[in-house]
């Protein structure tokens, strides 16, 4: 889900960044845009490292993950 979440993150920057024309007299839309796409951006690369590397899985299975020991 960080993933997702990440790439979420990177969707809104971009859309606000990008798509949005509207103008707020106390807020610049277009940087908070670039903000939350900058914040994405690093946080993508830190999901996947998390996800595939530190989460102790190696590549193996779901089902072969853990065997109990025999009886």
């Amino acid at each position: 889900m960080a993933i997702g979440a990440a790439l979420a993150v990177v969707a809104a920057g971009a859309i606000l960044k990008w798509a949005v024309t509207g103008h707020l007299s106390w807020l610049d839309v277009q940087t908070v845009g670039t903000v939350l796409f900058v914040v994405g951006l690093v946080a993508l690369p830190l999901a996947i490292v998390y996800t595939f590397y530190w989460t102790g899985r190696r590549g193996e299975p779901a089902d072969r993950a853990y065997r109990p020991p025999p009886v």
